[in-house]
């Protein structure tokens, strides 16, 4: 039997995106516009509620309160265009299990949802947590894929694992030498010139991802 997700957005064209995204996944979906009509459901016990904030009659903070009143195992995940962090941080602590910021990519929040229902079900058939959302990219470890939005991106092994050890390391400074060691095994100096190399490829296969060159030293991997 395929489980049930209750989505709340008042965005109507969005709505009916997220709508098709997550059917398309084989997930039953009931979608509201209104957060009083989402209100009267709530004994359903959809498997997961996905829930925009700002909702005409009950907001998604009223709402989330209900549900986890209700039930307070019933993961929800939050969707918002008003201000990131300080919804971030009061949807935490009414209990949301995981949030994400508009604009996005109707893929990342898939991955999000796919990956709560695996962690809060524990389904038999449960995927590794192996998959990395960076950028808009869709990057899994064990099927060495890498996708943005309905396009695949092909790297070469030592590309890959490059990639991996910088996603392994997000926002730190990475030397030359580092890398040598953990990506090609090479554990002495005067072999830079590879890493540059590698590194350039992946800039221009790659172009929505930031990696930032750190004079003097090596190179980091920026996410925010």
């Amino acid at each position: 039997m395929a489980q049930k997700i209750y989505l709340v957005e008042d965005e109507v064209t969005l709505n009916i995106l997220i709508e098709k995204y997550l059917q398309n996944e084989g997930y039953e979906v009931v979608s509201f516009t209104n957060g009083g009509e989402a209100a009267k459901r709530i004994k359903d016990n959809p498997d997961m509620w996905i829930l925009d904030i700002t909702l005409p009659e009950v907001d998604g903070y009223e709402l989330i309160k209900k549900i986890k009143k209700h039930n307070q195992n019933t993961p929800v995940i939050f969707i918002s265009a008003r201000n990131e962090e300080l919804d971030r941080v009061v949807g935490l602590e009414l209990g949301s299990d995981d949030y994400l910021s508009k604009p996005f990519l109707p893929r990342e929040l898939i991955i999000r949802v796919n990956l709560l229902m695996n962690r809060v079900y524990e389904t038999v058939d449960k995927v590794e947590n192996d998959v990395f959302v960076i950028d808009g990219y869709e990057i899994s470890r064990t099927q060495h894929s890498i996708r943005l939005e309905n396009e695949n991106f092909s790297l070469t092994h030592n590309e890959f694992e490059l990639l991996m050890y910088f996603i392994e390391n997000k926002n730190n400074v990475l030397s030359r030498d580092d890398i040598l060691r953990e990506v090609w095994q090479v554990d002495h100096t005067g072999s830079g010139r590879v890493v540059d190399d590698t590194i350039r490829r992946l800039r221009k296969k790659l172009e929505n991802i930031s990696i930032e060159t750190v004079h003097g030293y090596g190179y980091k991997l920026v996410v925010k």
